[in-house]
């Protein structure tokens, strides 16, 4: 199954959409190898499995930034409606618990491989994210002590400078008679 779906592939097909990282119900289906419609009629009858947290349908301003984005452009194409231009629904983004939970919904070989390369990527996104992550607080933290020791090699400087000052002069002591 991993020469068959590139787990770039897969990745590429993760978006963040309220906060979340989803997959689109058309990239699923296209991935499992159904119509979108099929995936769809499969979760809807099974609808106790997908709460909210690992299913919501997309509003029309989401699915239109999507668009925008050309994330589902070459999509639309295939779900439009004969002679009416547009989709026939919004799209379903399924959350990583939502993509576990239709391994239970499509019972074919091809959704259980499918849904193993999927939970890989998740993963996988999962740990770069960490990586991440614990590389921009170190960068913080050497920041933070580059600027300490921006603040000490100052105050080096400073010194240096008046070490290598010459010294004030004293005011000189006339030699000679002093006239009253």
């Amino acid at each position: 199954m991993k020469d068959l779906i590139p787990q770039e592939v897969i990745e590429n097909k993760i978006y963040i959409i309220r906060g979340q990282k989803v997959m689109l119900s058309t990239h699923l289906a296209k991935l499992y190898g159904v119509e979108t419609r099929i995936l769809i009629q499969a979760v809807k009858r099974n609808v106790e499995r997908f709460p909210e947290d690992f299913m919501f349908q997309l509003t029309s301003a989401e699915t239109q930034s999507l668009r925008s984005q050309s994330v589902i452009s070459n999509v639309t194409s295939q779900l439009a409606a004969p002679g009416r231009g547009g989709t026939r629904y919004l799209p379903y983004a399924f959350t990583e618990q939502g993509v576990a939970m239709l391994s239970g919904v499509l019972n074919s070989k091809r959704a259980i491989n499918v849904n193993i390369a999927i939970m890989r990527a998740f993963v996988k996104l999962r740990q770069i994210l960490s990586t991440h992550k614990e590389l921009a607080h170190k960068l913080n933290e050497l920041e933070r002590k580059t600027e300490k020791h921006d603040v000490e090699i100052q105050s080096i400087f400073e010194a240096i400078r008046q070490l290598m000052a010459p010294p004030p002069e004293k005011p000189r002591r006339i030699i000679g008679f002093k006239q009253e």
